[in-house]
């Protein structure tokens, strides 16, 4: 039997299709568009990956707590920004959430939990003598601004901050990660803080397994609204964030 031949002595192969967009390792795992194919090997590439959601939840900040009073449309940019990031990873919107396929299944798997929360909230409020006095039709036009408000920062939290997360940190750190910043947002409403924490990691976990933002923002929705409705102002100090919670 005759020894194979050297390698060095064949001549080149030609590369296939599949091989022409080939991208060397070093490249690759720092490529911030591939943050999606799981965790990131290399730790100088986890720290740049870690920059970008970190630096919109600073962007974020500073808008609340100084920007929206002297450049109130700088939330445009901002959004701009996350919507770029998605088109460079070219996450559809499907793929992000929004879709009602499962959407029927996710309120008949839910809506007793959800329902009973609300009755909860709501027998706590009338047994404590905490409930808003509004009228039905004000309720229901808060109740009704507050769904599609809800369904916004589901996807902030999950679409993009949890999404990004997801590509360089453990599958346990990655909610907890979201999470955390969910909660930073409403700084220094301790009451919204110690809320929105166990309520974001939850949605999170949901988020993972449903995927489905329309579910998400219509709990996040009426949840927000029954707070709005049963915790007086002197502890929620009328659900706002930023400085404008000095003066509530």
């Amino acid at each position: 039997m005759s020894p194979p031949p050297d390698p060095s002595l064949l001549p080149p192969q030609p590369r296939s299709s599949s091989q022409s967009s080939y991208i060397p390792f070093s490249l690759r795992s720092f490529a911030p568009w591939r943050l999606g194919e799981n965790r990131l090997p290399n730790p100088a590439a986890r720290r740049l990956a870690l920059l970008e959601p970190f630096s919109i939840f600073a962007m974020i900040m500073a808008y609340i707590w100084d920007l929206r009073f002297t450049h109130p449309t700088v939330w445009l940019w901002i959004l701009a920004l996350i919507l770029l990031s998605h088109l460079v990873r070219r996450e559809r919107a499907t793929a992000l959430g929004f879709h009602s396929s499962n959407l029927r299944q996710c309120l008949a798997e839910f809506a007793p939990v959800l329902g009973l929360l609300a009755l909860t909230m709501l027998a706590a409020g009338i047994l404590l003598q905490t409930t808003r006095s509004i009228e039905f039709p004000q309720a229901a036009a808060a109740l009704g601004a507050y769904l599609p408000w809800g369904i916004f920062q589901q996807y902030i939290l999950n679409a993009y901050f949890l999404n990004r997360f997801d590509g360089v940190l453990s599958p346990r750190a990655a909610p907890l990660a979201a999470a955390a910043l969910f909660s930073g947002v409403h700084l220094p409403n301790w009451f919204l803080m110690a809320v929105t924490l166990p309520l974001g990691y939850c949605a999170a976990r949901l988020y993972r397994r449903h995927h489905n933002l329309y579910f998400l923002g219509i709990a996040h929705g009426i949840i927000g609204f029954l707070l709005f409705l049963v915790v007086p102002d002197s502890i929620s100090h009328h659900l706002t964030v930023g400085p404008g919670w000095f003066t509530h």
